[in-house]
């Protein structure tokens, strides 16, 4: 059973090498190649997932056999495991449900291209998720700012390019940030592994006048990170990156880039400061004030958008607050929270995504609201999708959103500060009011009837079955949400170990 603690490096090392074979394969060899590629790294990762809840422990792989300072590491626990276990499904459904897409919008030379770098962000994806060090974690970081750049950019219009480019200054402004935070903590501590940088921080914390120094540090990789993740009022980049990629890359940049900048730094909080430490710095209370900013500001604006795209990426930017109001409040429940719905915002997200083009694509490919109108009737199949998509956003009963906003309301009233207990509830009250207007709103009109030919789309297996398993994870984590929950307790407390 040892031999399975091999499994988290192959799921790089596979990415790494699979990315350089799918570019030397034309498009369709590549799209197959992929599938079966993510296939097996779910396999691989269930294991580990079986493995660390057989055992009750995290272990550590070390690379080169070489000790701390100089090796670098990879840790797996069920937390990570979990995390590892959704992205690549998640990845997988979105390859297999847009890969139509992928074939009319991109180029037929550039569809392998498009393939090579999915390969790369997975390793980078799972690198970040696996990482023990802060150095390879601030490398993969990197490879997924510059993976994430070239799936936007691949389909080569006016629109893509413009937003790669934003995209691209942007993100390299939060990982030179990040790269800052990170030099000063390695002078400061003389470590870029996790667990010794965490014994070197307890001891320098305890140094009143070492304090504000360590403050700055850790307040500049925040900043690297909420840049990139997309926090308020940061995220001004999302409506054209996400609203003009092809429904892959939408579905992926939402549901899964941004979540690892978010688990790198929930992972750097926990294992590389300590969250004793964190509490004592003004960072948390800052985080939860910009979390329920972005719930609302991002509400409201999607209130505005003038097409579903646009809409369901500015409800990232609320979807990405509640993550950080999680992180924000602390304590066992409100980081159970935040994973938790990273876990449901990654599912639902990228069940919108796959869904809003199949709308358009029988609207005379516009996006806009008054063309939308009608549009579930023509295609029912991809207006089921969207409405469960919607209600699970809204947090309607036995779907994920209303599991993770339940959750997030018990980590207010454990939180035992009556003042941050009135700011979450009135956020969530009000941020799940402003959902309801623009996802209802939305619902009402792909099912209204506007006297157009309502000839009906129909689709192959080839998109139902992806979109049906995220439907399925969907309702699971809403009706079965405490399964998932024991689960990131277990994985938290190997976490912090």
């Amino acid at each position: 059973m040892d031999f399975i603690t091999n499994f988290p490096l192959f799921t790089i090392m596979l990415s790494l090498f699979s990315g350089v074979l799918c570019y030397m394969l034309k498009g369709k060899a590549a799209r197959r190649y992929t599938i079966f590629y993510e296939l097996l790294l779910i396999v691989l990762v269930s294991c580990v997932l079986v493995y660390t809840l057989r055992t009750g422990e995290a272990f550590t792989y070390v690379m080169g056999e070489f000790p701390a300072p100089w090796g670098n590491e990879i840790r797996a626990g069920v937390l990570e495991a979990l995390l590892a276990l959704a992205f690549l499904v998640i990845m997988l459904c979105a390859v297999f449900a847009g890969y139509r897409f992928v074939d009319t919008d991109l180029d037929e030379s550039k569809v392998n291209l498009y393939y090579s770098l999915l390969n790369l962000m997975t390793a980078a994806l799972m690198a970040l998720v696996w990482t023990n060090d802060l150095f390879t974690g601030y490398v993969f970081l990197e490879i997924l700012t510059l993976t994430s750049c070239g799936i936007l950019i691949v389909r080569e219009i006016g629109r893509t390019t413009l937003a790669a480019v934003r995209y691209m200054i942007l993100n390299l402004l939060g990982s030179g940030l990040f790269l800052l935070g990170v030099v000063l903590l390695y002078d400061l501590t003389g470590h870029l592994l996790m667990v010794p940088m965490h014994e070197a921080v307890a001891e320098l914390a305890a140094d009143p006048a070492v304090m504000p120094v360590l403050t700055m540090a850790v307040g500049i990789l925040t900043i690297g990170l909420a840049i990139k993740s997309g926090l308020f009022p940061f995220h001004y980049w999302m409506p054209d990156t996400y609203g003009w990629a092809t429904p892959s890359s939408a579905a992926i940049l939402s549901s899964l880039v941004s979540k690892a900048y978010i688990f790198l730094l929930f992972k750097t909080y926990a294992r590389a400061i300590g969250f004793s430490v964190i509490g004592k710095m003004p960072i948390r209370n800052i985080l939860l004030v910009l979390g329920i900013g972005g719930m609302v500001v991002g509400s409201m604006q999607a209130i505005r958008a003038n097409n579903i795209n646009r809409m369901v990426a500015l409800s990232s930017a609320a979807q990405i607050g509640y993550i950080y109001m999680g992180i924000g409040l602390g304590g066992t429940s409100g980081y159970t929270a935040a994973i938790f719905h990273i876990l449901a915002h990654a599912l639902t997200k990228s069940l919108l995504f796959l869904t809003t083009p199949r709308l358009a694509e029988v609207s005379g490919d516009d996006l806009s609201f008054k063309a939308l109108q009608g549009s579930g009737i023509r295609n029912r199949d991809a207006g089921v999708f969207f409405t469960i998509g919607a209600l699970s956003m809204i947090g309607i009963p036995i779907f994920a959103g209303f599991a993770s906003k339940l959750q997030f309301g018990l980590a207010a009233v454990e939180s035992r500060s009556s003042l941050k207990l009135i700011l979450v509830m009135l956020a969530l009250a009000v941020s799940s009011m402003l959902n309801a207007i623009y996802f209802i709103r939305t619902i009402i009109r792909i099912y209204a009837r506007d006297g157009r030919d309502m000839q009906r789309a129909h689709h192959r297996a080839g998109y139902n079955i992806p979109m049906l398993v995220l439907v399925g994870a969907n309702v699971f984590l809403g009706l079965f949400s405490w399964v998932i929950i024991d689960l990131i307790h277990k994985g938290l407390n190997m976490f912090a170990a």
